[in-house]
């Protein structure tokens, strides 16, 4: 019995908002593709990934900009239907022999909607091809903008998602060097309560839509608690107890 031919599957991330940070290999994945699968959070809003990307995506009549809806919510019962219509309508593609790239912001491979895409793609197209395009991640663009490294020598660095993880802060700052805490926006006022507590809110740093024209550095972030951050923020906290290999060989690691 001869299998499905399907088109091919990307997932292409587009870095972390600057548009000349996207890779050469995601700029010709980009302009070569049938079909631009686009995840959105509001009908309203121009999607962030999409904003990233356009600039490089050159004027094609016979590529299909695929629009797909995703809202923010955690809630099962709105975002399992939601998945479903998207998959519904990549799969239509697929199964005509387009090849659709799915692109997401920062890396597909870091907290990105691109892994349920990922997870469900070969039930529903078996033997379907798939490559992912690696991205700069803002992971490791935000130190960069703050110039401040994530790690040396013998120092570890460990990623939590700020709408999940700050209260294991306590225990992280005693197994980390640096933290990074993504998605922070909503959590700045519990963040810095817990900081103050730890007598580490000195050595935190507050970053929004960093390499973007709109990047903002905060690094008291008592100043900006009351505030409504933005949802595309970071707070790198950079404690490095155990000092790399040039300065801090016979150092105590604790």
């Amino acid at each position: 019995m001869n299998q499905k031919k399907y088109g091919k599957l990307y997932g292409v991330g587009v870095g972390p908002g600057a548009t000349d940070l996207i890779t050469l290999r995601a700029v010709h994945v980009l302009n070569t593709v049938e079909v631009l699968a686009i995840p959105k959070s509001s009908e309203l809003l121009e999607p962030f990934a999409w904003r990233v990307c356009s600039p490089i995506v050159r004027e094609n009549e016979a590529q299909e900009k695929l629009f797909l809806h995703f809202p923010m919510t955690k809630d099962p019962e709105i975002l399992i239907p939601a998945w479903d219509k998207a998959f519904l309508e990549i799969g239509k593609r697929l199964e005509e022999g387009h090849n659709v790239a799915f692109i997401t912001q920062g890396d597909p491979s870091v907290y990105s909607s691109w892994s349920y895409l990922l997870e469900e793609a070969e039930d529903r197209w078996p033997g379907i091809e798939i490559e992912i395009v690696p991205a700069v991640s803002s992971i490791t663009a935000i130190p960069a903008a703050i110039q401040t490294p994530l790690v040396d020598g013998r120092e570890r660095f460990c990623v939590v998602p700020g709408t999940y993880g700050i209260e294991d802060l306590p225990q992280l700052t005693k197994d980390f060097d640096t933290i990074v805490l993504t998605k922070v926006g909503q959590v700045v006022p519990q963040l810095v309560t817990i900081l103050k507590e730890l007598d580490l809110l000195s050595n935190a740093t507050y970053v929004s839509y960093g390499t973007t024209d709109r990047q903002r550095i905060v690094k008291d972030l008592e100043s900006i608690q009351n505030e409504n951050c933005d949802y595309f923020s970071m707070v790198i906290l950079s404690i490095r107890k155990r000092k790399g290999v040039l300065r801090g060989q016979n150092c105590e690691t604790e």
